[in-house]
């Protein structure tokens, strides 16, 4: 219980009360844990407890890693450096770490402070709230190993936190706290100050990767450490100075910064590039003062861009300067290899995944919106006496029904049906093919005429299908109102295709690949835009809400219904079979002309805003539909950059907090702790039973 309890430190100034105050606050904390927290604890170390003496349960080293270590990180820190912790658990020192020994160490780990006390008592042999010299000079030797750079305790850094070497000043908590984030920076000063034996300056490429590895290398992936001595070619000489040593440093210390300005100055990016002066004035623009200096920012690029400096790099160039667990994708691949048997089949089965999940999103679209298209009057020719049938869409919808019933403004929506799956599937399955062909691989981006182009050939494709349906579709609908006025029998959708026949259901194609085209051209591209720089979708890892995704899709089909109505005028007209008294029609362009020239310039965008009305929701759920489908069972495997600050957080906060504290006592060494014999602390026999004199003053 005393080591949840604050300690008084002897350079502590405050007064005893607040002090009181403080420990009485840390013993409500420990005894007010909720019951929740206790069953969970409990069940955590009941279920790692393999040791049993007399009847009680103990965690012994193995087990305690397995009840404390993140089971998931995105660190290089092995779940076996865990067991460092175990020495500040173990309170009786006895290789064991019981219940009360678990529930206080839990405790600990809720304090928002728990990385540097839980280091505190590391280096606090003695258990007496302070440390000596002596303490903090032996733990610092006994975990670090011989082979390690020498660190001269004797040094003026050292003596304004210790006082001199004969320990007449010793080091409180929170003194500890400040002396351990600058300690770093004083072992790489006095790293280079020894391996640089000339005092010129500069050192060889060699050493300053053995500095690195000794204080920084479990925050660098595999790949960065290999080109740690190419540093050495930023500068004519073909050494490393000790400006570029302590930017480096400086660069590693604020990597969490560093990834932020990247993740946002590459989102804002038209191209999802970046180069340095992007970096340094998004860096700029984000802070009250400068962060980063040029030669920091060189040093990023130079590791990210593998030593070319020119290139403009997008976020997958970094991942591998960011993310210390990178490696490069064929190593992945290497070792996560598919059988090719089961590679193909999977790709099969996705592929026919993907018609069924157009067939699906197409005919949930086509069937919510089927009634408006009833109503678009494109066939309604207004020069020829006695066939005003409808003054306007409201109109025309009282007078189907009216006339037709409900089931009238579903006449020929089977047809629609049957073929719109095939049709959805190649329009969706088209675009998404051409896009993945003309991505850059590492951004995930698409110049706007690669985007064009794409959903014009997916526009282009369908018409082998929308094409006949189209015409069966509209001879269906008219017949109903003519059928009323002229007394004409209703026929079937065989009817019309026996009468038609192959050449005749593409009646029309011209006008319809005018039409799809540029439809799905301005469509797919605006869709896209949308979704990326109205709603934001991947930015800080976003992803759109089901409102967010319906309104892109729905906008997006706003101008591509409007801008294509003349096309989709003209496609109408020759589809019909004209009448008595109607104008024929020969071709695409005679088709044009004779409606501008009867009708008006606005007879071409007759229909226009019931199409909007259509195709925009019709679209949306469309597009809706498919988006979600894709989430389940396969999601496309998109390159990404994972690290700390995008992983989700599954761990508790108390594994968080035990692994922050494991990376503080890996600052003084990568290697720390492990020469700790049997996990027990390598000065716990030395630890005089009470107080050393020299901390009494």
């Amino acid at each position: 219980m005393t080591r949840a309890i604050s300690t008084v430190h002897c350079d502590a100034d405050a007064a005893s009360s607040s002090l009181t105050g403080s420990a009485l606050k840390s013993v409500r904390s420990v005894v007010a844990a909720p019951e929740n927290e206790m069953k969970r604890w409990r069940r955590i170390f009941e279920t790692n407890a393999k040791a049993v003496i007399d009847g009680e349960k103990y965690l012994d080293p193995d087990s305690f890693v397995n009840a404390i270590a993140p089971k998931s990180d995105s660190t290089k820190i092995g779940r076996a450096q865990f067991a460092i912790l175990f020495r500040v658990a173990d309170s009786s020192k006895r290789g064991l770490v019981s219940w009360d020994d678990f529930t206080v160490f839990e405790t600990l780990l809720k304090r928002p402070d728990a990385d540097y006390w839980i280091a505190f008592q590391y280096f606090d042999v003695d258990s007496s709230g302070t440390i000596t010299f002596d303490e903090f000079k032996n733990v610092f030797l006994a975990n670090v190993g011989p082979s390690a750079i020498p660190f001269d305790f004797d040094c003026d850094w050292v003596k304004l936190y210790l006082g001199r070497k004969n320990g007449t000043h010793v080091l409180g908590y929170n003194e500890f706290t400040q002396l351990m984030k600058g300690l770093q920076g004083e072992r790489l000063r006095q790293a280079f100050k020894y391996l640089d034996k000339d005092q010129d300056g500069f050192i060889r490429p060699e050493e300053f990767k053995q500095i690195i590895l000794e204080i920084a290398g479990h925050k660098l992936s595999d790949a960065v450490i290999e080109r740690l001595p190419t540093l050495c070619t930023l500068t004519p000489s073909g050494r490393i100075s000790y400006s570029e040593v302590v930017a480096f440093q400086n660069v590693i210390r604020e990597m969490d910064m560093v990834e932020r300005i990247l993740r946002e100055a590459t989102a804002k990016s038209k191209d999802g590039r970046i180069d340095q002066s992007d970096f340094l004035n998004h860096s700029a623009a984000i802070s009250r003062y400068a962060l980063f200096t040029p030669m920091e920012a060189s040093i990023i690029f130079h590791f990210a861009g593998r030593g070319s400096r020119e290139k403009r790099l997008a976020l997958l160039d970094f991942a591998q300067l960011l993310d210390p667990q990178w490696r490069a994708p064929h190593d992945v691949l290497e070792a996560n290899e598919v059988r090719p048997k089961a590679s193909l089949l999977q790709g099969v089965l996705k592929s026919a995944y993907g018609f069924v999940q157009g067939g699906i999103a197409g005919a949930l679209g086509a069937t919510i919106v089927y009634p408006i298209d009833m109503g678009k009057m494109q066939n309604q020719r207004s020069t020829v006496v006695g066939q005003m049938l409808y003054k306007n869409s409201i109109d025309c919808a009282q007078k189907i029904f009216r006339n037709e019933g409900l089931m009238g403004f579903y006449r020929g929506l089977g047809p629609q049906l049957i073929g719109v799956a095939p049709e959805k599937a190649i329009k969706l399955t088209v675009n998404d093919l051409v896009r993945g062909r003309a991505m850059d691989p590492e951004t995930g981006r698409i110049k706007l005429g690669w985007e064009l182009m794409a959903g014009g050939i997916a526009g282009g494709c369908q018409v082998i299908f929308t094409n006949p349906l189209e015409i069966v579709k509209i001879r269906l609908q008219i017949q109903g109102e003519a059928a009323k006025l002229e007394g004409a029998v209703k026929h079937g959708a065989a009817h019309i295709v026996r009468q038609l026949g192959v050449l005749g259901l593409y009646k029309g194609a011209s006008a319809c690949l005018l039409r799809d085209i540029p439809f799905s051209a301005i469509y797919f591209t605006a869709y896209s835009h949308l979704k990326k720089d109205v709603f934001h979708e991947g930015y800080n890892g976003k992803q759109l809400s089901f409102l967010e995704t319906l309104g892109a899709a729905g906008i997006a089909g706003m101008p591509a219904a409007y801008l294509t109505t003349p096309a989709d005028v003209v496609k109408t007209r020759l589809q019909v079979e004209a009448r008595q008294g109607q104008t024929h029609y020969k071709g695409l362009t005679d088709a044009f002309v004779k409606i501008n020239k009867e009708e008006g310039f606005k007879a071409l965008f007759k229909g226009g805003p019931a199409r909007v009305l259509r195709s925009s929701p019709q679209f949306g759920f469309t597009l809706l539909a498919y988006e979600y489908l894709q989430k389940y069972p396969w999601q496309g495997n998109k390159p990404e950059v994972k690290t700390a600050l995008t992983t989700p957080k599954r761990d508790e906060m108390s594994q968080i907090r035990a692994r922050n504290a494991l990376k503080i006592l890996l600052d003084v060494h990568g290697d720390f702790g492990r020469r700790a014999a049997n996990f027990s602390h390598p000065l716990v026999k030395q630890a005089p039973p009470t107080a050393s004199p020299s901390k009494s003053a």
